[in-house]
């Protein structure tokens, strides 16, 4: 695995920084039903038309705060993946994981758990009994054409806050307010929860080969100029030193930064697989319909195994982002 990227210590010094700063495009998000028959709602931002990728990260989940005696809860069974690594980042509950790696781990606030796919792997989530308010994101990262067969693996890392003038940062993934996450990864990422006081603005040094995208929590965010408001995600293109983050608000705002230099790679997405055609999404699908060891099998789930839904009557198409940003505000 590649170390994860650096960010700039210098402000404006680098000469790939941009003059006029890229306008930001902003994402909004659509309620999609997650996990099979006990399924709960989260709000997804990426992938969309507009954008299928930022950086590697391929998709963006975001779910809560959630009445756990009200919406039952998290209970995800059994299920496939490759081509990807997942990322499990919480604000609120408990989260246990369990995999065919022979994993089994709480996730807990603050706590980045990370899962790689690769070839196949399989998995469980189910929020625990002690869980009453269930809220986080829920992110994919996309496997390099190279490194998208490798094997199942599964981290955890606890980063602790960096608190700047008005703001905290956890760095999960990459580097940032001169802080790096020892988790590597296999393209240059970022990944990082921001938390701002009301009214505070911060500014952070980024690396200008990155693109960047906010997702706003809570609170009303001003990113690089433009007002994110709650479950929101904005796009921001190549080419930034820094960015600045504004609390518009009189409460405390959160929000999580992801970046990444561009993917540069078409994928094909379809249920829980990331591959680079109709072909391998078919022989995915097959194997995980015929209980191949290719996803090996979870211990410890009291249920069935999520059957692979129908494939569509068209060939999936690769995609990759579109040559010109639209939708800014």
């Amino acid at each position: 695995m590649s170390g994860a990227h650096t960010d700039r210590a210098v402000p404006g010094a680098d000469p790939r920084c941009g003059g006029e700063p890229a306008r930001v495009e902003v994402l909004p998000a659509r309620d999609v039903p997650l996990g099979g028959p006990r399924a709960m709602t989260v709000r997804r931002t990426l992938p969309q038309r507009a954008r299928t990728l930022i950086g590697a990260w391929c998709f963006v989940d975001h779910f809560g705060p959630d009445d756990v005696a009200v919406t039952g809860g998290m209970d995800v069974a059994p299920h496939p993946h490759i081509g990807l690594q997942t990322v499990s980042w919480l604000f609120s509950g408990e989260i246990e994981h369990r995999d065919s790696l022979g994993s089994h781990a709480l996730v807990r606030p603050g706590e980045l758990n990370l899962m790689t796919g690769g070839h196949g792997i399989s998995h469980t989530e189910v929020s625990t009994p002690d869980t009453t308010s269930l809220h986080g994101v829920q992110l994919w990262v996309a496997l390099p054409d190279e490194h998208r067969h490798t094997g199942r693996d599964f981290r955890s890392h606890t980063p602790r806050p960096v608190h700047l003038d008005g703001a905290s940062v956890r760095v999960f993934l990459g580097s940032l307010a001169g802080v790096t996450s020892p988790v590597p990864a296999f393209t240059p990422l970022l990944g990082a929860e921001i938390v701002l006081q009301p009214r505070a603005t911060t500014t952070l040094a980024v690396d200008p080969a990155f693109e960047h995208g906010l997702l706003v929590d809570r609170g009303d965010v001003r990113f690089a100029g433009t007002v994110l408001r709650p479950a929101e995600l904005g796009y921001l293109a190549p080419g930034a030193c820094t960015v600045t983050l504004a609390n518009e608000t009189d409460t405390v705002a959160r929000a999580v930064l992801l970046g990444g230099t561009p993917f540069g790679e078409e994928i094909v997405m379809w249920w829980n697989f990331v591959g680079r055609s109709h072909q391998d999404i078919v022989e995915a699908r097959l194997d995980w319909e015929a209980a191949s060891d290719r996803f090996g099998r979870v211990d410890g789930y009291p249920g069935a195994r999520i059957p692979a839904p129908a494939l569509p009557n068209a060939t999936i198409a690769p995609r990759g982002n579109p040559t010109r940003s639209k939708g800014t505000r």
